[in-house]
């Protein structure tokens, strides 16, 4: 049953749904008790809105079904937080799991899920989990209620990050995905413009490096509806670009807020048709555990993947780039902004856009901004020939010393 005035699709196939035009407490109270069914509900939220009305208004309309709470989840999702998660579900024999929050959360969420499943609560287990073949699924629905763009939420994987060795690796389960993603732009103005606008390049990223993936390549793509990927792709930047512009310039502007949080569900569809993303991801995963935040990886990397990847690929390369140049010109606004910053369509890169797009929004466009100098490159470069996307970079990478160039490139004063 749809409440008055919700609107209530399928995301995705088979999950999630999507609700939004209603406050998200009316709409978690809903679905928690109608569609749900659910008595012991187990809220997973930020600490910063834990200190809110709004987690105070969602805690008091559930009343007496909610029976534990977990007040944050750190940035890149340790594994001793997983843990502590997953033992709380056990512990609590809760029946759904809400979180209010932005990206962490919902990758945590995922993650300890999927482990209190298969009796993953120990280290070790959950190291087991991450290549286990016969794993178990999901038996605890999710309500994500997301405060940012980073649109985790219709992604069947999840990262989080070894504590033992600080590197950051993958989880994946189809049924880790949430049941119902409950979308309120209302909600979101409370949230830190630097995280909203960061977390918007993450989606901003996962269309350019969309764009540009392998996938696209003659002969590549296999099953891949390429077409179909690609419209969502270029659908996402043409609803992102022009709403962070909106948003960074006027907070309180709710349907710029809404039209975001439909394009990091453009992006994440067509990642979701089997498309493979590179460098920018793939490097970017490893700096979360230096202390950079989530979509500032995007901010700061794919400038300089962009340009790497012009430099050294072939003419498919170029044109592939070219689709990124297409949607950054294709919105008015967008275009005044970057012919205001001195580039001219005719000879601007794409590694030259995204670089001045970034700018205009206020984030940070260099490692040295985030506080990842020189002597870091070798760690970073390391770990991140671990990472499953390198090897989907659409200029191949063999080596450290080709990830090195590219973070020379990232490394700026």
């Amino acid at each position: 049953m749809v409440l008055t005035g919700e609107t209530y699709f399928q995301a995705l196939e088979p999950k999630p749904y999507i609700s939004t035009g209603v406050p998200f407490v009316d709409a978690c109270k809903h679905h928690a008790i109608e569609t749900f069914g659910a008595h012991r509900i187990y809220i997973i939220v930020s600490k910063s809105i834990s200190a809110t009305k709004n987690f105070t208004a969602l805690k008091d309309t559930l009343g007496e079904r909610v029976v534990g709470a977990r007040y944050g989840i750190r940035q890149h999702v340790p594994w001793p937080d997983v843990l502590e998660v997953a033992a709380d579900l056990r512990d609590l024999s809760a029946d759904l799991i809400v979180t209010l929050g932005a990206g962490s959360l919902t990758d945590g969420a995922k993650v300890a899920s999927w482990a209190a499943a298969n009796g993953a609560f120990t280290v070790d287990a959950l190291d087991e989990l991450r290549t286990k073949t016969n794993a178990r699924p999901c038996t605890i629905p999710t309500i994500n209620i997301p405060t940012s763009l980073s649109a985790g939420e219709y992604n069947p994987m999840a990262g989080a990050t070894d504590w033992r060795n600080h590197r950051k690796g993958s989880f994946k389960h189809l049924s880790m995905v949430a049941e119902l993603v409950i979308l309120d732009p209302a909600l979101t103005v409370s949230t830190p413009q630097r995280v909203w606008l960061s977390s918007g390049m993450r989606s901003v990223d996962h269309c350019v490096e969309g764009l540009c993936s392998a996938v696209f390549r003659p002969g590549e793509g296999g099953t891949v509806d390429t077409a179909k990927a690609e419209k969502f792709f270029m659908d996402g930047l043409l609803r992102l670009l022009p709403g962070l512009l909106a948003t960074k310039a006027r907070p309180e502007d709710i349907e710029a807020r809404r039209s975001e949080m439909l394009g990091a569900l453009d992006a994440m569809r067509g990642l979701l048709q089997g498309v493979t993303v590179g460098a920018s991801h793939g490097i970017g995963h490893q700096l979360g555990p230096l202390g950079v935040g989530h979509g500032e990886t995007s901010c700061v990397m794919l400038p300089s993947v962009l340009k790497w990847n012009r430099e050294h690929g072939d003419a498919w390369v170029e044109e592939r780039q070219k689709r990124v140049l297409d949607a950054f010109w294709g919105d008015g606004t967008v275009a005044d902004v970057l012919r205001r910053r001195g580039l001219k369509r005719e000879i601007a890169t794409a590694g030259e856009l995204v670089r001045a797009f970034v700018e205009e929004l206020g984030m940070p466009t260099s490692l040295t901004d985030v506080g990842v100098g020189k002597e870091r490159l070798d760690q970073v470069a390391e770990n991140s020939m671990a990472s499953p996307h390198i090897p989907n970079n659409p200029v191949r990478i063999s080596g450290v010393d080709q990830i090195k160039e590219i973070l020379e490139l990232a490394l700026g004063g």
